[in-house]
Formats: C-alpha cells, sequence, structure tokens
C-alpha cells in the first residue's frame, strides 16, 4: 500500500509548545521561554490536541502530567523536533560564515596555473571550507550538477551568469617543439598552416573548433588538419612538445614550457586575444559565504601579483 507523506498546512503548529510544556511540567514556565503568553499556550496545546484527536495532558490547579497518548507523541515528536532544529541550525550556519563543502567545475587546464597556487592559501584561511574540484572541459548545468560555481575562458560563459574576473585577457598563441621545426618549415603566415601538422580542440558540442587569427584589423578563422584531436589544453600541449605538431593554446598554459625552452612560439604577430578567465556561478542572491570568501581570496591573491608585476615593470623602466 503506497504512503502518502504529504504534510498538511500547520500539521507542526503547537509542537514545539507542547514540548516545551511536557519538559516543565508548566504551562507558565513553558510560555515564559518560548515569549508568548500562558493563555497563547493553552490555545497552541489545544489546537493540538484538536489536530490528533486525543488529549496529551492532564490538567490540575496544582500539576500538569503527560497522558499516554501524550507519552507516545512526545517519544516520537521529541527526536524529531530536535532534528529539525538541528536541520535548521546547520542550514543556518551555512548561510553565516564560511563553511561546508565548494564545488567548482574547471578545464583541466586551469588547474596548475590558477588554482594550485590558491587552494593551499585559501584552505588555511578557511579550514571550515572543503574544496572539491571536478577538472572537466565540459559545459556543465551547475545547479543541476551540484556546484556552486566554474570556471572557463570568458567567450564559453552563458550570458545569464554572474562572471567575475580571474586573470586579465592573453593572447592565444601559436607553439611548437623545436625538434619539430627542424623537420618541418617554421610557418610565417597564417596560409602556411595548410602545410603542418596542427593538433585540434574538439568543442564539448562536439565542433572541432578552428584556429583564430588577428590579420591586420581582420580576424580569421583558419581550418586546419593534423594527427591529432583532443578535449583538452594539457593534451595538445604534451603532443606539441613531443613534436607532433602545432597547437594553438592559451598564453599561459604553454608559458612555462616556452621558459624551459621546450616549445618556441610561431606566427607570434597574429596571435589574437582571448578575453581571459573568468568564475561564473547563477545568481548573487544565491552566493552563499563559502563562494564570497572564495572569490575575495582570489581577487586579493590576484590584486597582490598585480602590483608586483607593476613594480617589477616600473622598476625595469628606471
Amino acid at each position: 500500500m503506497k504512503q502518502n507523506f504529504t504534510v498538511r498546512q500547520g500539521a507542526l503548529d503547537g509542537v514545539e509548545a507542547f514540548l516545551s510544556v511536557a519538559r516543565h511540567r508548566s504551562f507558565r514556565r513553558a510560555a515564559a521561554e518560548l515569549r508568548v503568553t500562558p493563555s497563547a499556550m493553552s490555545q497552541a496545546v489545544r489546537a493540538l490536541e484538536a489536530r490528533i484527536g486525543a488529549a496529551l495532558f492532564t490538567r490540575t490547579t496544582r500539576s500538569v502530567g503527560l497522558t499516554e497518548a501524550g507519552e507516545r507523541f512526545i517519544s516520537r515528536a521529541k527526536p524529531a523536533f530536535e532534528e529539525l532544529v538541528a536541520a535548521r541550525e546547520a542550514a543556518r550556519d551555512l548561510g553565516q560564515r564560511p563553511t561546508g563543502l565548494l564545488r567548482l567545475s574547471v578545464p583541466r587546464a586551469v588547474v596548475p596555473i590558477l588554482l594550485e597556487p590558491l587552494i593551499a592559501s585559501f584552505c588555511q584561511a578557511y579550514p571550515e571550507v572543503e574544496v572539491e574540484i571536478a577538472a572537466s572541459e565540459e559545459l556543465i548545468d551547475l545547479a543541476a550538477e551540484g556546484f556552486d560555481a566554474g570556471i572557463r575562458m570568458g567567450q564559453f560563459v552563458a550570458a545569464d551568469m554572474v562572471a567575475v574576473r580571474l586573470t586579465p585577457p592573453f593572447p592565444l598563441v601559436v607553439v611548437s617543439s623545436p625538434e619539430y621545426l627542424r623537420r618541418c618549415k617554421r610557418p610565417e603566415r597564417i596560409d602556411d598552416l595548410r602545410q603542418h601538422a596542427c593538433l585540434r580542440m574538439r568543442r564539448s558540442n562536439g565542433s572541432i573548433a578552428p584556429w583564430s587569427f588577428v590579420d591586420g584589423n581582420k580576424t580569421v578563422e583558419a581550418i586546419v588538419s593534423g594527427p591529432l584531436i583532443a578535449n583538452d589544453f594539457p593534451t595538445m600541449l604534451g603532443a606539441a612538445i613531443e613534436g607532433a605538431g602545432l597547437a594553438q593554446v592559451p598564453a599561459p598554459i604553454a608559458a612555462g614550457a616556452v621558459n624551459a625552452g621546450k616549445l618556441v612560439h610561431v606566427l607570434k604577430p597574429f596571435a589574437p586575444m582571448a578575453p581571459g578567465v573568468f568564475l561564473y556561478f547563477p545568481s548573487r542572491h544565491q552566493m552563499m559565504p563559502k563562494l564570497r570568501a572564495f572569490i575575495d581570496h582570489v581577487k586579493s591573491r590576484s590584486d597582490a601579483a598585480s602590483k608586483i608585476r607593476t613594480l617589477k615593470s616600473a622598476r625595469k623602466q628606471k
């Protein structure tokens, strides 16, 4: 037989009053505890008894005791009501200070260049927040999948999301290993890519992304071909380092390999600018303290890094 778990409106009315009277064995003391009048307390209990259909208390001018029905009711109602109070306090706690589980959906490439330097300091600053990072290239529905926020390049953030900038704009660069360029002539023009092995990216919607360039005032999209299709930048970058071909990736992702001499830039004058990386989430009205704390932490670290870069630049100019 299917049970109906629908709770009628007002079904819990009077339960807190009943439990207080049962604890104090006094309507007057219970009324003082809940800051209502004894008359209001009596009315709440009588209304509860009417809904249940049984007397819960035996009352005399000198004492208040539980009936058998009252004893049975309190044995179930007291632990259930305590659980409700605990649930309320747990939910309220999440809404008042940074605590709980912070779930972030991020591309794999973002983890080492953006999140790794931040996570340790954030966890130290907010020890009551647990951080879960789901590294994926999929553009998921944050609310449906239970994520607090996502991190993506700006062009992939939906218009109805609240976006917070995490990085300044950066170029999309074409890189190659020195070994590949020893085998194949360095491309000097966009059209030269037709003669080269180009590593390509498959988007989350299934299409293969063209390579983007700027030529003077024009934006140019090049359809390239090559031996590898990947769905994330780290895989493409690794293949480029091994000499499989050319790869077009965000400059910050390639910076480490370029500085180490494992990759070199090609077609640098034609590199377009990407809008940068953003943290995004559905609504400011739904922002919990744990997410606000993370955003503030990221911003403070970004501001500090920006000031250091400005000081270094100023010293070089002197």
